[in-house]
């Protein structure tokens, strides 16, 4: 208030209060709250600066966020392409542990099928480095098409069961909870 305003507020509460404390008071409140609603429809310069900070702090929390998120897309995307890719170059070289395991299978010399050993061992230590890991299936398991396709078909013999597996064709391969390669199986019917 400026200094005349304040006189004459000083003037009036002193011939007020020879009148009533109760209606001093009430006169003083209405005068102080002149001002207040005046500022109440004209924001001062300290509450334009808060929120317009307040609205910068709302903005920076929203790019923060989508930030983050576009980070942690990003990043999963990345990861599922690398894993993916690593899936198909190994798919392309299981035809060669193919050929590896029926050179094993018909080598007649100890020597030549521990050297086979080894390089399917080799070739085993990779996959697992990557993640990658066979699909363990038998003769006489259940048939699981989730993990296995049916390339043959026979009949079942004494004590087998239908739906089961007889020989395992070629090996089977999945990279966490995908396969990436089927085993191709024959069951019995």
């Amino acid at each position: 208030m400026s200094k005349k305003n304040e006189k004459k507020t000083a003037e009036a509460n002193v011939g007020e209060t020879e009148k009533s404390p109760d209606q001093a008071t009430v006169n003083a409140c209405a005068e102080q709250s002149e001002p207040e609603q005046e500022s109440a429809k004209e924001p001062t310069e300290l509450e334009k600066a808060l929120a317009a900070a307040e609205d910068y702090k709302r903005k920076w929390y929203s790019v923060s966020a989508e930030y983050d998120n576009f980070r942690k897309r990003n990043s999963a995307a990345v990861s599922n392409a690398y894993r993916d890719g690593v899936s198909e170059a190994v798919l392309k070289l299981l035809p060669v542990a193919d050929n590896f395991g029926y050179a094993y299978e018909s080598a007649s010399d100890e020597k030549t099928r521990a050297g086979i050993d080894k390089v399917i061992k080799s070739f085993t230590t990779i996959l697992q480095s990557f993640g990658i890991e066979e699909i363990k299936l038998s003769a006489g398991d259940k048939f699981d098409e989730s993990v296995a396709e049916a390339v043959m078909n026979s009949p079942c013999e004494e004590g087998e069961q239908p739906n089961t597996i007889k020989y395992v064709l070629k090996k089977g391969y999945k990279s966490g909870d995908k396969v990436i390669r089927f085993a191709q199986v024959s069951v019995t019917v």
